[in-house]
């Protein structure tokens, strides 16, 4: 498996991309065949051959394609299909970014889903040659971050931003460090405010883009460790959860296993679409 995370050079791009990153599954590669991909807040444009196969259980759905295609920030886990050699070189944009720019931000951001980008306008106005860019980004990452950032640079510099997505900026900064209700008194600024500007920018609630945080931060931190050194009632109070059985109920509903299940199966759950997690989960 080939892998790679990078943060783009140009300061115009970074300000609404948060990571370049590279996915090649060789054939003979040893991993899961059907991981889960952790819930995530953020938008990723997903570069891919034109023949090659996607699939994203989304339950109770399954969104299935070829080629490169949109994920948009989902609220649950998905099972994805990595049962054949791929490869990926994906795009994971802000939290918040696409509601920034002239091509999403007159519809609402969509939620929990797969859209296929081969024929969209949008795709052709960037220029993109995704087999000439997933070939450079295998021999040569530095250069393809390079290539990226001047490819996307011209579509970025159209973002505009309004009082809601600066809100949203200023939220993201706190959100991880703060209750929501503390946040209003920091930010000088009505809960009620956030709130609305928050889900309009992201989709999503303050309480769920913050439960996603912890869930990606949670299991960042229990991959590290192994099972001799988990004590579950300190993860319970590192990570807020009132007592065990709210974070078993938590697991249950995210991953779909207990606790103990995903001490032993934690492989089974990554974060690999430009997660933090990337780095270890994939070595």
């Amino acid at each position: 498996m080939i892998h790679w995370l990078k943060s783009p050079n140009s300061p115009c791009v970074s300000q609404y991309v948060e990571c370049y990153w590279l996915i090649d599954k060789r054939p003979d590669s040893e991993t899961y065949q059907f991981p889960k991909l952790n819930p995530d807040p953020s938008a990723h444009l997903i570069l891919s051959p034109n023949n090659q196969a996607y699939s994203y259980d989304l339950n109770p759905s399954i969104a299935k394609g070829e080629g490169s295609h949109w994920l948009y920030p989902h609220r649950q886990t998905f099972e994805l299909d990595h049962s054949k050699p791929f490869v990926h070189l994906g795009i994971k944009f802000r939290v918040g970014a696409l509601y920034c720019l002239p091509d999403f931000s007159a519809n609402p951001l969509a939620l929990d889903e797969v859209e296929s980008v081969e024929d969209s306008t949008l795709f052709k106005q960037l220029g993109m040659d995704q087999s000439r860019l997933i070939e450079l980004a295998r021999t040569n990452p530095q250069q393809c971050v390079e290539q990226l950032d001047t490819m996307l640079s011209p579509w970025l510099e159209q973002c505009t931003e309004d009082q809601h997505s600066k809100i949203t900026r200023n939220v993201l900064k706190h959100l991880d460090q703060s209750t929501i209700s503390e946040l209003g008194e920091k930010l000088y600024c009505s809960q009620r405010t956030l709130e609305r500007s928050f889900q309009r920018t992201t989709g999503l609630t303050l309480k769920q883009c913050q439960s996603m945080n912890r869930l990606e931060a949670m299991l960042e931190y229990l991959y590290q460790r192994e099972s001799t050194e988990l004590d579950w009632v300190e993860v319970v109070f590192k990570f807020g959860f009132s007592d065990q059985p709210h974070l078993i109920r938590h697991l249950k509903k995210q991953l779909g296993f207990t606790p103990k299940t995903y001490e032993k199966e934690r492989g089974l759950t990554i974060d690999v679409y430009g997660g933090v997690s990337s780095k270890s989960k994939l070595g």
